[in-house]
């Protein structure tokens, strides 16, 4: 479909995941005269998209594959798609699209790449005998694919952004820093603390990883002094689901309640008076994480690239540490008994966000990479 407009492409696994963390930079570049073209697995969120005017294309992508042969099959079959749409700039989101969108824009000439690793996740977090056979292989793949010829590599954590420099993955100067995927400021907003007993809230997918043992562990111990909630689905095409037979005996038992997928986020988090997420890996920086600030909640999280990007310990809420139930309950029951501190913490984590991590803020800065590599080009 030729156009005067520049073509920015987002390539990523899954369409509700731009939904989720990438819409409103697509629109804020429709907005700035791009066409915007988002190609990714087919799910639940394409519909919507389009409807926004964001041309999609359906990908045979699959976070679980790793047939080599498969994969590069995918990205010949994503390098003939390149050459169609003649994309001026492209964005890949996550290793996987990172790695075989980069064969890809390679063999199309693309003449410009972001790549946005956002969170090292799996591979480079977990102590799995996968993720240590995959670990060499991935770290090679990236020291091709993310040339510094190409573009610009976008983290969301500094963490992440020195381990991928000093690994030799990526070139230091070709690198930039955009914390987090942005909130609406609007929707997520503060309101009064709801009656009835503490509500306390992990929101994430249902992946042992976002720390799910460890959040009922610390339900166990603080039985009796507040409720405890899931909201999320299982992953399976993650390596380590939490299932749903798990969730349900948990709930069984009476130590969490489990409210499977919730897509009113804002809604939500009205309803609870803590938000937790002890993960165990790398993340980027937890958008959840994020919004529950931006509602002026109090975060416990762990203390880990991604989340200590977001939370300031004894400011916003607190940092324990990863796979410790007992710091997680205890951090929990400080802010459980004190309603003056967890209105203290509220408050801080909503400025932080309106300072740091809004919608705007986050767009703003994307554009500018758009638009530094567009008349690059020119």
């Amino acid at each position: 479909m030729p156009s005067s407009r520049p073509t920015l492409v987002f390539l990523l696994m899954e369409d509700w995941f731009f939904a989720s963390h990438f819409w409103a930079r697509g629109l804020a570049a429709q907005k700035a005269g791009w066409r915007v073209v988002l190609i990714s697995r087919q799910n639940e969120a394409f519909r919507e998209i389009e409807a926004s005017g964001i041309e999609f294309y359906a990908a045979d992508l699959n976070r679980k594959r790793l047939n080599p042969f498969k994969e590069l099959a995918f990205s010949l079959w994503l390098a003939r798609l390149y050459r169609r749409i003649k994309p001026d700039v492209v964005h890949h989101i996550a290793l996987k699209p990172i790695i075989f969108g980069g064969i890809a824009a390679r063999l199309a000439n693309v003449p410009a790449v972001v790549n946005a690793p956002i969170g090292l996740g799996f591979v480079y977090s977990s102590d799995k005998l996968l993720a240590k056979l995959l670990k060499p292989l991935v770290t090679l793949a990236l020291r091709t694919t993310m040339s510094p010829k190409l573009g610009i590599a976008v983290f969301e954590n500094p963490d992440d952004l020195n381990a991928m420099a000093d690994g030799g993955m990526v070139q230091r100067d070709r690198t930039r820093l955009i914390r987090g995927a942005g909130v609406d400021i609007e929707l997520f907003a503060p309101s009064p603390e709801p009656e009835g007993p503490i509500r306390i809230a992990l929101a994430a997918r249902m992946i042992q990883e976002k720390g799910i043992p460890d959040f009922v562990a610390a339900a166990r111990l603080l039985k009796g002094k507040a409720e405890f909630w899931l909201a999320g689905a299982p992953d399976l095409s993650n390596p380590n689901p939490v299932r749903e037979a798990e969730l349900r005996g948990w709930e069984a038992e009476g130590i969490v309640k489990w409210l499977g997928p919730v897509k009113d986020m804002a809604g939500l988090l009205h309803q609870i008076h803590i938000f937790s997420l002890p993960s165990t890996y790398r993340e980027g920086l937890p958008k959840a994480v994020l919004e529950a600030m931006a509602a002026g909640l109090p975060v416990v999280a762990t203390d880990i690239p991604g989340c200590r990007e977001a939370v300031v310990d004894g400011e916003t809420g607190f940092l324990v540490p990863a796979r410790s139930p007992e710091a997680l309950a205890d951090a929990l029951d400080k802010l459980i008994t004190n309603p003056g501190l967890r209105a203290e913490f509220g408050a801080a984590g909503r400025k932080r966000v309106l300072d740091n991590f809004s919608d705007e803020i986050v767009c703003q800065n994307t554009m500018e990479i758009y638009k530094m590599l567009k008349d690059t080009k020119a």
